[in-house]
């Protein structure tokens, strides 16, 4: 007669747990929606490593701080940017508006009115111009990209106007403790940054109106059949991004020294190639705010990097292009 097996619960081999935890992950990165999700974070990581290989400078605590409050000024844009995005518009005249604020407050301080007073003059500057497109847009019914376009012409030649097309120099000991004071390697300027952003998440996924402004643009119809405001919604937004650009004026004066009246329109393009990069999508209705912080860091090393590595100023417009055309693709494949 033969032994009767014994039965028993199956114990799991100490090789199939790692292999468990491991197999979701490569599963998820052989999806082209994971590269598209994670763009920035992995674009920036890869370039640190290039950038490092290459240039034996560029990891030096000296060039990390110098990067950090170089990307101060993007990142605080292009949280600006992800609300008006979120909702499915876009702000044309986000840079033209800084420019304004930044006018708004040389004209304060030559008029004696101190760096306080100053500061509000430049935000109240700008929010002139986000409540005129938010008016237009909301009420108007006019096209986001129209109505910004034609405000940033506007806001274009309000700032040399009241300049008279001249600088207006800034001596603040309060703008030079901006720009020279840090706690470590980080700089002042990049801490207001992160601190916006903070708040910024903290509006837009833990706050009634955050949840708002995401339904208004992934359908406007059901968000106005649920009891929001769409249009009221559409003008908090464009007041959102001019006052963050009347905010990043004051950044923008304290790194010059001075009020330019000219227009930089490098900042439009890359604060809303950090929000691409950043996976919010261009149609509304998804809402990122570390991923454009992340995206505007990308952005900034890649600009530090090629001039660190001699590169002409000729190609660092074409190599962000190219970046910005790949992120852009990517979004096709992101989860909706």
């Amino acid at each position: 007669m033969s032994t009767p097996t014994k039965t028993g619960p199956t114990r799991t081999k100490p090789a199939d747990a790692p292999h468990g935890v491991v197999a979701p992950i490569i599963g998820q990165a052989r999806q082209v929606s994971f590269w598209a999700e994670q763009a920035a974070p992995i674009g920036l990581v890869g370039l640190v490593i290039v950038f490092s290989i290459l240039s034996p400078t560029f990891l030096t605590l000296g060039n990390i701080r110098a990067m950090l409050v170089a990307a101060a000024i993007l990142i605080v844009l292009s949280v600006a940017q992800s609300f008006v995005i979120t909702t499915g518009g876009i702000d044309l005249s986000i840079s033209a508006t800084m420019t304004v604020g930044a006018v708004g407050f040389g004209l304060a301080w030559q008029a004696g009115l101190g760096f306080v007073l100053s500061g509000l003059v430049a935000v109240a500057s700008a929010l002139v111009i986000g409540l005129i497109n938010g008016l237009l847009i909301a009420r108007g019914k006019v096209t986001d990209f129209i109505a910004t376009l034609g405000t940033l012409s506007v806001a274009t030649g309000l700032a040399l106007i009241f300049s008279d097309g001249k600088p207006i120099t800034v001596n603040s000991s309060e703008l030079l403790t901006l720009t020279s004071g840090s706690i470590g390697i980080f700089g002042y300027p990049i801490i207001l940054a992160v601190i916006i952003g903070a708040l910024a998440w903290f509006v837009m996924f833990r706050t009634r109106f955050g949840l708002h402004v995401q339904a208004a643009g992934g359908s406007e119809e059901s968000a106005v059949a649920n009891g929001v405001n769409a249009p009221r919604v559409r003008i908090a937004v464009y007041l959102i991004s001019a006052g963050l650009a009347g905010v990043a004026a004051l950044l923008l004066v304290a790194r010059v020294g001075a009020a330019e009246p000219a227009i930089n329109t490098a900042f439009l393009l890359n604060c809303i190639a950090a929000v691409v990069l950043g996976g919010v999508s261009l149609t509304g209705g998804k809402a990122r705010i570390v991923g454009p912080i992340i995206g505007a860091l990308l952005l900034t090393a890649l600009t530090n990097g090629l001039t660190l590595l001699g590169v002409s100023q000729f190609y660092q417009p074409l190599a962000v292009g190219l970046v910005v055309v790949l992120a852009a693709l990517l979004t096709r494949f992101q989860k909706k």
